[in-house]
């Protein structure tokens, strides 16, 4: 029998995240018959909730979101950072929610960064010291990883070195002295401003958890797979189809979102295709964003299609609450320009899917299609009759002027286009217009039974 051509499926979310997309991944991971989910980007920070149409529930952070579905393997690929902590608590509650040997399909390339508790301790203490200009951080140390990777690249432990003990303690230690080091003078005063605070500071004073995280992480190792570069060419060159799933959100990027409430990782497209390249993969490509059919925003940062509390209060979070690093989970109306304003920055999107459809009924009947330009500076936005439509490209080198883009984003209004009917089908059919993206797979509920392909069978 012929082997089916491979055919890579890339998810990522079109807004600041919490759109669905662990959802939408563990639906085609059944649907197609997927081999391998791929994590192309972000970390243990990610956050994508799947529930099984039996009604088990978990929160997939490290692994791919395909877990549920038997004999479908993650890869981890060198543009993620893996946190071993965190990761082996992932697989108890997979294991506790009847996955067999979760680890066993995991495969780790060797060069990714790892994430130590020393970084996220610092990562806390900063966030905490910024008070009210707090940036939203997940709290989990990306941004403390990715930079030291860039700034101290020799003390960076990758994967390929987590039984090796000996490296891993030298590292530790020396991530430590160095965070402990930059923040010394600042640790008394942290210490009675956040409920966590004191664990952080703890945390880098004193460097007795180094032997146990030693031992940790070797266990994780002898867990996994750990990959060089030649499997993972193998791996995403596989005959079938692959899904690469995407963290965070577009509008959250380290280049195009709105800094600095942004992420340290590239949410796009981009991280994928890369992938995809090194693997000689030239099969076929879809690129599916995801979108709610109404806007929310977990952390700080412009939310202009407006904070709505009664919509908040009539559409409760199972999954999403306003208690952690990032602070309020705000719900708002969906917002055409941001949504359109991720299209172009992400590159071509073949298909959306829209989400949380089993809730349209409950939306006002209106989005937001335009935004009021208040203040003098308009330059960031693309105008007609009098109001922005579309936000202008920033260099995405230039930080300054990409902060001077977010300030604008505070100072706009909403506009408002009513809608004539509050349903799925009418809310569909205005992202389809105002974005001109086919929308190809709609979710009407959080197991994969509540999804529907339009037309049905259009990904095969």
């Amino acid at each position: 029998m012929k082997q089916p051509d491979p055919h890579a499926i890339v998810v990522v979310d079109l807004a600041y995240g919490d759109c669905g997309k662990g959802t939408i991944v563990d639906y085609l991971a059944a649907a197609h018959g997927a081999h391998t989910v791929v994590r192309f980007n972000g970390g243990p920070q990610a956050g994508h909730n799947v529930v099984t149409p039996d009604r088990r529930h978990h929160t997939f952070s490290q692994i791919g979101s395909g877990a549920f579905v038997a004999g479908v393997r993650t890869l981890l690929s060198r543009f993620t950072l893996i946190e071993p902590y965190a990761m082996l608590n992932e697989a108890r509650h997979l294991a506790a929610l009847g996955v067999r040997e979760p680890l066993a399909g995991v495969s780790i390339d060797r060069r990714c960064a790892v994430i130590t508790p020393a970084h996220q301790a610092a990562n806390r203490i900063r966030e905490i010291a910024r008070g009210a200009g707090a940036h939203g951080t997940c709290g989990m140390g990306v941004g403390e990883a990715v930079a030291d990777t860039i700034e101290r690249p020799e003390l960076t432990i990758r994967a390929g070195e987590l039984a090796d003990r000996h490296v891993v303690h030298a590292k530790l230690r020396a991530i430590r002295d160095v965070k402990y080091d930059a923040l010394r003078d600042i640790l008394d005063g942290i210490a009675s401003r956040h409920p966590a605070a004191d664990l952080a500071v703890r945390t880098l004073r004193d460097p007795s958890w180094i032997d146990a995280a030693v031992d940790n992480y070797a266990h994780l190792a002898a867990l996994v797979a750990l990959v060089d570069e030649a499997r993972v060419r193998s791996i995403l060159s596989r005959p079938g189809v692959t899904i690469f799933e995407g963290a965070q959100g577009v509008l959250l990027d380290e280049w195009v979102g709105f800094h600095p409430h942004t992420t340290w990782s590239t949410t796009t497209f981009a991280n994928a295709q890369t992938l995809l390249a090194e693997a000689g993969h030239c099969a076929r490509r879809t690129r599916l964003g995801v979108l709610r059919c109404y806007f929310t925003r977990h952390g700080a940062g412009p939310f202009v299609s407006g904070a709505d509390p009664d919509m908040q209060s009539r559409l409760p979070e199972p999954h999403n609450d306003a208690g952690g690093w990032q602070g309020a989970f705000r719900v708002g109306r969906f917002d055409a320009v941001a949504a359109r304003y991720a299209v172009a920055a992400t590159g071509p999107v073949d298909a959306l899917a829209v989400t949380h459809l089993d809730r349209a009924a409950r939306l006002p009947a209106e989005l937001c299609t335009a935004y009021e330009i208040a203040g003098e500076d308009d330059s960031f936005f693309a105008t007609t009759l009098g109001v922005a439509t579309d936000i202008r490209p920033v260099d995405p080198n230039d930080f300054a002027r990409r902060r001077r883009l977010t300030d604008a984003l505070r100072r706009c209004r909403p506009v408002f286009t009513a809608l004539s009917q509050v349903t799925a089908d009418t809310f569909v059919r205005a992202i389809e217009r105002e974005l001109r993206v086919p929308v190809r797979l709609t979710s009407a509920g959080p197991t994969r039974h509540d999804k529907h392909c339009h037309p049905s069978g259009w990904l095969d």
